[in-house]
Formats: structure tokens, C-alpha cells, sequence
């Protein structure tokens, strides 16, 4: 169980590195899952993680589960040993570069944005 500094903390620190908002994840996981003859329902649309990152986005901190909590701190440590704050580019310029931004994006996070 996470007790109340604990949940403070990881909600401040999901909120830091889920820099994209809930209309811009949402359309982003029904691009990234949309090919040349259709395109995902929305609730359907992106990986497991990338809706659960949706329906976190969308709550209050007192409605969290569990399951929220465990998927918060997966996020926050997969964008904190992916993500290089002092040194991101402020454009891609690879193919891995691109490929990294998509991962990112996928859970919340745009190496882009301030």
C-alpha cells in the first residue's frame, strides 16, 4: 500500500513526465494505431499502457486504484530512464530519434515539448 507522501509524490512526478495531455494522448494513440483503410475506436486505440495513461490522466488523485498506482510509477520510470531533460534535441533528426519519440509518446510523454 502507498501511503499519502508516497501517492503526493508519484502523482507530482507522473504529472511531470506525462507532459502531453489527455486530448493530445488520446489523438496521438488513434494516429499511431491508424493505417491506410481504418483507424481504431478511440477506447481501443494504443497499447494497454498508453490507455491506462489516458484513464489516469482523466481521474482525481482520490479515485486511484491500485492497478493507476502501479502503472503511474511503470511510466514515470520508463520516461526517467528514457528521457535525457538537459539533453534533449529540440528536433528529431534519426530514424532512432523518431522511434524513441513514438515509445515516449506512447505513454504520455513528448521529448519535444518544454
Amino acid at each position: 500500500m502507498t501511503d499519502a507522501l508516497e501517492l503526493d509524490a508519484l502523482w507530482e512526478d507522473f504529472h511531470r513526465v506525462v507532459n502531453m495531455t489527455s486530448q493530445e494522448l488520446a489523438a496521438w494513440l488513434r494516429v499511431r494505431d491508424a493505417d491506410e483503410n481504418a483507424e481504431p475506436l478511440p477506447e481501443e486505440a494504443g497499447t494497454p499502457t498508453g490507455q491506462h495513461v489516458l484513464a489516469v490522466l482523466q481521474k482525481r488523485r482520490t479515485d486511484l486504484t491500485d492497478d493507476d498506482i502501479r502503472v503511474m510509477r511503470k511510466v514515470v520510470d520508463a520516461v526517467t530512464a528514457q528521457a535525457d531533460p538537459e539533453n534533449e534535441p529540440e528536433t528529431v533528426t534519426t530514424e532512432e530519434d523518431t522511434r524513441r519519440r513514438h515509445r515516449l509518446m506512447t505513454i504520455g510523454h513528448d521529448p519535444l515539448k518544454p
